[in-house]
């Protein structure tokens, strides 16, 4: 099973910018669904960003409003969010997950957390006003 380390998290001001990285070890080449997702105190675990590493296909929840980037390195080992213009209800720990798929294209199912097998531990993030 895929292993994954994020980091990156932190304290940041409204308006601050952080980029979280995801870490995948003993991954089977292949095509694979990737996220991020986050979770905040007394909430679900919700969907931020999607991709499917098959056609490069991406989709964001609504809430990023084109703040956040998925992308990932060319060795495709590693996993990022870019986050710009943070504001305090960003303030959550944000976890990476990968998933073994084949799609004929990403769809809004891979923003839920069923899908996933593997799952990091989670970064921080903490936006302050």
């Amino acid at each position: 099973q895929v292993q994954l380390v994020e980091s990156g998290g932190g304290s940041v001001r409204a308006g601050g910018s952080l980029r979280l990285t995801c870490s995948a070890t003993n991954k089977p080449p292949g095509s694979y669904c990737l996220a991020w997702f986050r979770q905040a105190p007394g909430k679900k675990r919700e969907g931020v960003a999607t991709m499917y590493t098959g056609d490069g296909g991406i989709l964001y929840a609504d809430f990023v409003q084109g703040r956040f980037t998925i992308s990932q390195d060319i060795a495709g080992r590693t996993v990022y969010l870019q986050m710009t213009s943070l504001n305090p209800e960003d303030t959550a720990t944000y976890f990476c997950a990968a998933q073994a798929c084949r799609l004929a294209g990403i769809s809004y199912y891979w923003l839920r957390p069923d899908g996933y097998k593997s799952w990091g531990q989670g970064t921080e993030v903490v936006v302050s006003s």
